[in-house]
């Protein structure tokens, strides 16, 4: 059978290539293709259409991509709804996704449709939750969100977590020597998140070392465009002796602790039980905006699921220099404080097996022929 899958950045690759390769070992003979980039490229993806530059956050900054992203859709809707595969998997960016999948059934594609992270997961917003129904089968990976479509009587569906599984907690560490330690240095990949956290990461950087003279730092960019940014910005500011390496996972691998911009990096270290901070900053044209969707909430995931604050985020303002340091700096001399706290999380995320359930439903869906 045929499986598509739409993705906007890469956190949603992560999710898309875990699935299909669960699908993969009920349908030996599936083909996946999709919206994606380099990592489901790399998984054996046929890519239709590449998302490279798609990231964005908030309205101000997505609306000159619009008529461009509207565009896109309807073409690759189009072809869809022409030659139909047996399953469309939309993953995150809602934004796009939702208005996708109008088009592909305004066009006739009668084939079932999963919204993977259905967009409002912690807005509770009705009018958001009916249009993502009237046109997929919600799927999503936390029971908040599950709660709120059942007191709406709409159908979704609720498996647990499905990255959950991907990662195992590490044995809790000591504390490093006062004077030392090492921290991941993990500020995004988007390239807002680099501009606005990097500067701030580096100068916290060297206020810590100023503490703790032996510490070590690693950087952990997404991409070839993330390293260099960083290395430039760390020229700039002279500091040398940041190492560098691929991804989260590696990042984390070696690390007592890491300062994390929120998003689906916070959720790796988590689960992998790596002390964190969490850091956030938007532009100003952008800040409003972004204060009125969060309206007083938590942003770190970890902290949203457990409805307290049980690892630090740091938001705008206070997001300083000063403030990163100290929170680092506080976590490095008990980094075992937050390990009980992720125990709490991956039991809150669902019991073990989601993404194996998440596939037999995706695979059932797609042998049905209906939503």
């Amino acid at each position: 059978m045929r499986y598509f899958f739409s993705t906007g950045e890469a956190s949603g690759e992560l999710t898309a290539v875990a699935l299909a390769e669960a699908i993969a070992r009920l349908d030996p003979d599936a083909r996946f293709e999709g919206i994606g980039s380099q990592r489901m490229r790399a998984a054996g993806f046929t890519i239709r259409q590449d998302n490279g530059g798609w990231a964005s956050m908030g309205p101000l900054a997505a609306i000159p991509r619009i008529p461009k992203l509207l565009a896109i859709g309807l073409r690759i809707a189009a072809g869809l709804a022409l030659s139909p595969p047996d399953l469309v998997v939309l993953v995150d960016f809602g934004a796009f996704n939702v208005r996708f999948a109008k088009v592909l059934r305004a066009l006739g594609f009668r084939k079932p449709v999963i919204d993977l992270y259905p967009p409002g997961t912690w807005l509770d917003d009705p009018k958001r939750a009916k249009d993502v129904a009237r046109v997929a089968t919600p799927l999503t990976a936390f029971a908040h969100q599950r709660d709120f479509f059942q007191t709406l009587g709409l159908p979704i569906a609720y498996f647990g977590h499905p990255l959950a599984d991907r990662y195992a907690m590490r044995p809790p560490r000591p504390a490093p020597p006062f004077d030392g330690g090492t921290v991941a240095i993990l500020p995004g990949s988007r390239p807002s998140e680099l501009k606005y956290h990097v500067p701030l990461l580096l100068r916290a950087l060297r206020l810590l070392k100023a503490k703790r003279p032996q510490l070590r730092a690693i950087a952990g960019p997404a991409d070839e465009c993330g390293e260099r940014y960083i290395r430039e910005a760390a020229a700039r500011e002279g500091i040398t002796d940041i190492s560098y390496v691929s991804g989260t996972s590696a990042a984390i691998a070696g690390a007592d602790a890491a300062w994390v911009s929120s998003g689906t990096a916070v959720l790796e270290c988590a689960l992998s039980a790596v002390p964190l901070v969490a850091l956030y900053v938007v532009s100003p044209r952008l800040e409003a905006y972004a204060q009125r969707v969060r309206a007083g909430r938590f942003i770190a995931l970890p902290n949203l699921v457990m409805r307290r604050r049980i690892v630090p985020e740091l938001l705008q303002e206070l997001a300083t220099p000063e403030s990163l340091a100290g929170e680092m700096d506080e976590l490095l001399r008990d980094p075992s404080r937050q390990y009980a706290e992720f125990t709490a999380l991956r039991e809150a995320l669902g019991p073990p097996g989601a993404i194996d359930r998440c596939a037999a439903f995706a695979f059932g869906l797609a042998k049905s022929g209906k939503n």
